[in-house]
């Protein structure tokens, strides 16, 4: 029997952690949660959702407020967590015992499957070793098991996220998935609410899931074949130039200017060659060496630099990360025989998310950031920080770190 006090004490407890959001509110306590469910019936009906699909799965749906990037009522705002890709450094994200592994996997897999492999790479023209790739980075060629139901958090964000209309849309083809015989227990799905082997958002499955093993049905959770070319054939919808690589890294001259590593700054691969650029691994260069190129430094002037061509932009589609691009860039390459990063990763520091996005807004306010406020460390922050050194007479490296926030601060207090 529990005495008064002890009542007392866990009544204050509770108090607590509902405060802190430990203790979820039921959905009944956010009616407005139920309204918005209830008024997307429409447009759920206008994809060919009926209303027996559509009551089944909003029976009893309450949004997972532990999910991130949301903001509840009432609840102080919580620092996004991100993905790894946002918030970690090169060296982190890249780090060269998971690369090896993967690909040492992907090897074996690309073996065991080469006949299909080389099959959707005829018809896709995506070769074998990028898609056997990007399944290893997605879910660890179908081993990691995806940990939230995706009805809850497309529902939930689109609702509670940053990112409303977005996930609004994705859960109405959700529920059209489930109208169209997905199982919900096949539809296990990342925070983001992506699906499958090769994580797919729903509306990219009805614009690229493809049945390629012959079933009668493109299945992205259970059959390779399917999972693989349907993640070619999203790059081939994206762009994907056949016969064409994705980057070569390279050795850059002694005092490259790091702010001309610009998407915009277009140079044939040939000039960028004959300007002393030189390719750091033994790779072949292409016959036709007029393809356009730019210079990508991702940790400014502490790691590889890459002279990164039009397929490199073609996966960042797929996810917008450079260090996406390069996990599964490099991934690839050793599948297809090639190695490590010829230069290593520097050992910088990445700032937390905040103090990223409030030198992004100082940056701004000096005319030399013009992109989203984001919290990320990206090609237009590097550019924007390495020009702002240059102004300011300090040492160019175009990396974004805590000293040149301090300048930054400094800076505005004396104007």
């Amino acid at each position: 029997m529990i005495g008064r006090g002890c009542g007392a004490v866990l009544v204050v407890l509770l108090a607590a952690f509902i405060a802190i959001g430990c203790v979820r509110p039921a959905s009944a306590a956010d009616p407005a949660f139920r309204r918005w469910l209830q008024e997307l019936w429409p447009d759920a009906q206008k994809l060919g959702v009926s209303r027996a699909t559509f009551d089944a799965a909003a029976a009893g749906l309450e949004p997972d407020l532990s999910l991130p990037d949301l903001v509840v009522p009432g609840r102080p705002d919580k620092p996004p967590r991100g993905q790894a890709e946002f918030v970690q450094t090169p060296e982190q994200y890249l780090r060269e015992r998971t690369l090896a592994s993967l690909a040492a996997e992907g090897r074996k897999l690309f073996a065991k499957h080469r006949d299909t492999l080389n099959r959707i790479e005829r018809r896709y023209g995506v070769p074998g070793p990028v898609v056997v790739a990007i399944w290893g980075r997605e879910t660890a060629f179908g081993s990691y098991k995806l940990p939230h139901d995706a009805i809850t958090v497309l529902a939930t964000q689109g609702f509670y996220g940053k990112r409303k209309d977005f996930f609004r849309n994705e859960f109405l083809y959700a529920l059209k998935m489930l109208q169209d015989g997905v199982p919900r227990a096949d539809m296990r799905a990342s925070w983001g609410g992506a699906l499958g082997m090769t994580q797919f958002l729903p509306s990219e499955f009805y614009r690229h899931a493809v049945d390629f093993d012959g079933d009668g049905r493109a299945d992205i959770w259970r059959s390779m074949p399917d999972a693989l070319a349907s993640a070619a054939q999203q790059l081939a919808h994206k762009g994907w130039q056949a016969g064409h690589h994705w980057a070569y890294e390279v050795k850059v001259p002694k005092g490259t200017d790091c702010t001309i590593a610009d998407p915009d700054h277009l140079r044939p691969l040939k000039d960028w060659l004959a300007a002393g650029y030189v390719p750091a691994a033994k790779k072949p260069l292409p016959a036709d060496l007029a393809e356009p190129a730019s210079l990508l430094m991702p940790a400014g002037l502490f790691g590889p630099a890459f002279l990164i061509l039009k397929n490199y932009y073609v996966i960042k589609n797929y996810n917008f990360s450079d260090l996406y691009v390069l996990f599964v860039g490099n991934v690839s390459d050793r599948i297809a025989g090639g190695g490590p990063f010829a230069t290593p990763w520097g050992k910088i520091v990445q700032l937390r998310t905040a103090d990223l996005e409030e030198m992004q807004r100082r940056l701004a306010a000096l005319g030399l950031y013009r992109d989203k406020i984001d919290g990320k460390a990206g090609m237009r922050t590097r550019l924007a920080l390495g020009a702002y050194q240059k102004v300011e007479g300090l040492t160019l490296d175009c990396w974004p770190d805590a000293a040149v926030l301090e300048h930054l601060r400094a800076e505005s207090q004396a104007r």
